[in-house]
C-alpha cells in the first residue's frame, strides 16, 4: 500500500520532548514501514524516519524563532500533498482540518485523525459541511460532542514495546508532566503534593501564550513550595523516560475533557500508576484500582496518593502491553485503510458515516 502521513509542523517527528501528536505520527509511520508498506512522511526537515521524508520547513515551527505565522507553512505543506496525491493509495492527515475543502477532490482516499478537543459550536458546522470526509477519533470521549461526523473508527494511541523500560520499584516523588496551562492543573498538582507530604517534580513546556499564566500563577507557587517542588522545564529523551519510570505516581489533575492523554500510557509502560481526575478519556484509559486511581477532586487525589502503593506496577505494565502498543495501533489503522479502499473499489464513497466504529484498547 502506498501511504502518505501528513504530520503537523510544530515539532519534528518524533519530537524532542513535548509533542504527543508528532510522537504518534512517528510510531505509526515506523510501524507501517515495518509492515512493508511504501510510506511517505510530510514533516519538518529535522524529522527522523525510515519512511521517505518530504521536508516542508527546516525545523519544527515551535523551535524556530523566526516563525510567526505557522499557518502559512501548513498551507505550503497542503499544496505539496495535493500535487503529490496521485502517487498514493491513501493520504492520512493528522493536523488542523485545512484540507477538508479539497479532501474529496484528491485522486486517492484520505483519512483524518483528529487529535484535539472537538467543540459542537466550532467543529459541528465543519463536519456537517464536509460530511463525506472520513475521520478517526482517538477516544470515544473525543467524538461524543459531535457524533454526526463521518467516523470510521476510534483508535487509541500506542507506544513501541521497547520505548519505555519497566521499572518495578516505586520512586519517592510525584510527577507532573505536560504543558504549563490551566487546563492541565499544575497548580492542583502542587497542592496535592504539598498536602500529601511527597516531593513533586514538574517537567512542563511553556508556550509563548502561557508565559503570563506561569509568571502570575505558577511561579509564585513554586517559590513558596521550593522545599518540595522542583521545576525542571521541558525534558526530553532518556531523561524524560527515566523521570517517568522512577516516579511514585503520575499526577493528572486535568480541568478539561482531554481527548486522550499520551502521558498516561507512557506512565503505564514504565509501570508507574496514574492518579487522574475523571475527565475526558481518563475512564477509557485507566482501570481504576488496577493501573491507577480515578478521582473527582483534590481531596480524593490526596487520599489516592496514600493508597497508590497498593497499585501493582507490574499490572500497569501489563495493561499497557494488552491495550496500548504501537503494533496494535498500526493494525487498527491498517484495518481502516483497507475498509476505505475496499469501499472505493466497490464504488461506495463511504459517506454515510453509519459503519460500525473500530474501538481500540
Amino acid at each position: 500500500m502506498r501511504i502518505a502521513q501528513i504530520a503537523p509542523l510544530y515539532e519534528s517527528v518524533p519530537p524532542f520532548a513535548y509533542g504527543a501528536t508528532e510522537r504518534v505520527v512517528s510510531y505509526l509511520t515506523e510501524g507501517l514501514v515495518a509492515h512493508g508498506h511504501d510510506v511517505t512522511l510530510y514533516a519538518s526537515a529535522d524529522s527522523t524516519t525510515a519512511a521517505r521524508l518530504v521536508p516542508i520547513c527546516p525545523r519544527g515551527l515551535w523551535r524556530d524563532a523566526n516563525v510567526w505565522d505557522t499557518q502559512t507553512h501548513h498551507l505550503r505543506q497542503l499544496a505539496r500533498v495535493i500535487r503529490d496525491a496521485h502517487h498514493f493509495d491513501i493520504v492520512h492527515f493528522h493536523g488542523e482540518p485545512l484540507h477538508f475543502p479539497c479532501a474529496e477532490r484528491l485522486p486517492c482516499r484520505s483519512l483524518t485523525t483528529l487529535h484535539g478537543r472537538l467543540l459542537p459550536h466550532d467543529h459541528g458546522p465543519l463536519f456537517r459541511e464536509f460530511a463525506r470526509v472520513p475521520v478517526v477519533s482517538i477516544s470515544a470521549s473525543q467524538r461524543r460532542p459531535v457524533p454526526w461526523a463521518n467516523w470510521q473508527g476510534t483508535v487509541h494511541h500506542g507506544l513501541p514495546l521497547g520505548e519505555f523500560e519497566f521499572q518495578p520499584m516505586a520512586g519517592s516523588y510525584l510527577l507532573f508532566l505536560g504543558r504549563m496551562m490551566p487546563e492541565k492543573g499544575p497548580d492542583l498538582a502542587i497542592d496535592i503534593a504539598r498536602r500529601s507530604g511527597l516531593p513533586l517534580k514538574i517537567a512542563a513546556k511553556i508556550h509563548a501564550g502561557e508565559r503570563d499564566y506561569f509568571r502570575e500563577h505558577i511561579d509564585p507557587l513554586l517559590r513558596r513550595s521550593s522545599g518540595f517542588t522542583e521545576y525542571l522545564g521541558e525534558v526530553g529523551g532518556l531523561a524524560r523516560r527515566q523521570l517517568i519510570a522512577n516516579a511514585r505516581a503520575l499526577l493528572l489533575p486535568i480541568q478539561w475533557d482531554e481527548p486522550f492523554g499520551m502521558v498516561i500510557i507512557e506512565a503505564l509502560a514504565c509501570g508507574t500508576p496514574v492518579i487522574a481526575f475523571r475527565r475526558g478519556a481518563v475512564p477509557e484509559l485507566l482501570e481504576d484500582g488496577v493501573s491507577g486511581l480515578i478521582v473527582d477532586n483534590v481531596d480524593e487525589a490526596v487520599r489516592a496518593v496514600g493508597r497508590v502503593g497498593g497499585i501493582e506496577r507490574g499490572a500497569c505494565r501489563r495493561a499497557f502491553e494488552r491495550r496500548f502498543t504501537a503494533a496494535r495501533m498500526t493494525d487498527d489503522y491498517l484495518t481502516i485503510y483497507d475498509t476505505l479502499l475496499a469501499r472505493e473499489a466497490n464504488g461506495d464513497p463511504g459517506a454515510s458515516g453509519s459503519q460500525p466504529a473500530t474501538v481500540s484498547g
